[in-house]
């Protein structure tokens, strides 16, 4: 019992730390992809037009990207090393695979972005225009790699395609590159991830401004800026929604209980409703304290089956489906979750035969455990669960930060189109109230790009990887006493460079723009 408390503890202070150290460092990341791209922008209309007004711009938002970039880079050291010393079983498990993109990732996107940063934030009277002008493109272009290869490793945990597990070692082996970076499911999430960062960049520059157009400050800065962040914007969550879709169909068939768990949907069937907004509460009357029902909720007839699969009578499966098993939309038969626990268990004790036969030399029984392991591989993790209901994850929380991001990202939509007319006819003296909108959608972005990210993250508990590897058997065997310690060493380092890096901004926002009237 004692054992059983503490590998608990332990697990949940490594999910914790992780948890805290991403959602920290996911602060940083949206800014850097998003306003690199609206810096060389800036740049290039300077180049071309040769108008000054752009290039004190580029310069003015370059300063507030350098600050973000370099506090962005301390937290995304200390979320990587995470995986060596809380999740070495993870690593072990995944590491042929999982460390290929982090490694490209290192070795040329980071460097590349890295490398051009320095020429683009002090080059400017060192080089010459178009090499400026060059670098600036390169770290947007640096920067906009380096996320791909961070989200095809995390896609590939969501989805595990293009491997093979060899059972001599216990480890997942990368046998199709191009699988690994062109899933459906690395390409959604890709896209979903740098267009809702290129939304929050827009919404950032333009709240800004707005606080500039209230002190009275910068007015044409401040219409050049908002106009190219209201159309970048406007561009970007539109982009957002549509790969929002493509991620909602990729999840229906990959991982169906983190859509029920976004919809609070416990009975499925044809024609399933998506709800609009609803409280989820507990019920008694449900098979597992795990389940909610969602009352008071507004939903839209049949959208949810159209989201899913863009057939308003398709079949959605909900929580009790998938834990009794159920034939999807496609005609595939899924077994009930305590099925598929009894086939991991098979798995397991044929990859412990395996391992044996092949030690003494037995060729027939190595041959025979080697079968049985590969047909029931799939579900291998499930053999690590002790009761079905573990398969569910926190409903209340999924379900609340879906409705969150998506209705944010409206309220989005509606300030890149207001924001631009209010800055086309120069309206500064009157409708005061849409700059405090620009202002109070700043933190609201980072809410809704949080959000996304616990959808995604929370939603597939208790998978760190689908189906293969739950959360509990990634962990290191340390004692957790070292994970508390450095959680809260590390929650009170990143709270510090946190207010370090709000306090120099707001400082170079005060100071304004340099050479602008």
């Amino acid at each position: 019992m004692i054992l059983e408390l503490t590998t608990t503890s332990l697990v949940e202070w490594s999910r914790w730390q992780f948890a805290m150290t991403a959602i920290y460092h996911y602060m940083f990341v949206p800014l850097t992809l998003g306003l690199s791209f609206l810096l060389a922008m800036m740049e290039t209309l300077w180049y071309r037009t040769g108008k000054v007004e752009w290039l004190h711009a580029a310069k003015f938002w370059m300063k507030l990207f350098a600050v973000n970039f370099a506090i962005g880079i301390a937290t995304g050291l200390i979320l990587e090393f995470q995986f060596g010393s809380n999740w070495s079983n993870y690593s072990w498990f995944v590491g042929d695979i999982f460390g290929a993109p982090l490694a490209i990732e290192g070795l040329f996107a980071f460097f590349l972005e890295a490398t051009f940063f320095a020429v683009m934030f002090f080059g400017w009277e060192r080089v010459s225009r178009r090499f400026h002008l060059l670098s600036t493109w390169m770290v947007f272009i640096g920067s906009n790699i380096s996320a791909l290869w961070i989200l095809v490793a995390n896609a590939w945990m969501q989805n595990p395609v293009g491997m093979e597990f060899n059972p001599l070692t216990a480890r997942n082996e990368m046998v199709d590159f191009w699988a690994v970076l062109f899933s459906p499911t690395a390409m959604s999430k890709f896209f979903h991830t740098v267009t809702s960062a290129y939304t929050l960049s827009a919404c950032f520059v333009i709240g800004v401004s707005g606080w500039f157009i209230l002190k009275r400050r910068h007015l044409e800065f401040c219409r050049k800026s908002i106009l190219l962040a209201s159309v970048f914007g406007f561009c970007s969550i539109l982009a957002t929604m549509f790969t929002g879709d493509l991620s909602a169909r990729d999840i229906t068939r990959t991982q169906p209980m983190k859509l029920a768990a976004m919809e609070g949907l416990n009975e499925g069937g044809k024609g399933v409703d998506l709800t609009l907004i609803g409280l989820t509460v507990t019920d008694p009357a449900l098979p597992s304290d795990r389940m909610y029902r969602v009352k008071y909720g507004i939903a839209l007839p049949n959208m949810l089956s159209f989201l899913g699969y863009h057939d308003f009578d398709a079949y959605i499966p909900g929580v009790q489906d998938i834990l009794n098993g159920y034939v999807s939309s496609d005609g595939t038969e899924y077994p009930s979750v305590e099925q598929r626990m009894a086939n991991g268990r098979m798995a397991i004790a044929a990859l412990k035969d395996y391992r044996k036969a092949v030690d003494e030399g037995d060729d027939a029984v190595a041959a025979q455990a080697l079968q049985l392991l590969r047909t029931h591989f799939q579900d291998f993790g499930y053999g690590y669960l002790s009761s079905p209901e573990e398969v569910i994850p926190p409903i209340p929380l999924v379900f609340y930060s879906f409705r969150i991001m998506v209705g944010l990202g409206f309220l989005f939509l509606l300030l890149f189109v207001v924001a631009g007319w209010y800055a086309k006819k120069r309206k500064f003296a009157c409708f005061r109230l849409i700059p405090y909108l620009a202002i109070v959608c700043v933190p609201l972005a980072y809410v809704a790009s949080q959000c996304g990210w616990i959808v995604a993250e929370v939603g597939r508990q208790p998978w760190v990887v689908q189906h293969l590897m739950p959360t509990q058997v990634a962990i290191t065997r340390i004692a957790s006493g070292w994970v508390v310690t450095t959680f809260w060493m590390f929650a009170v380092l990143f709270t510090l460079l946190l207010i370090a890096e709000l306090g120099i901004m707001f400082a170079q926002i005060r100071k304004g723009v340099k050479g602008a009237e």
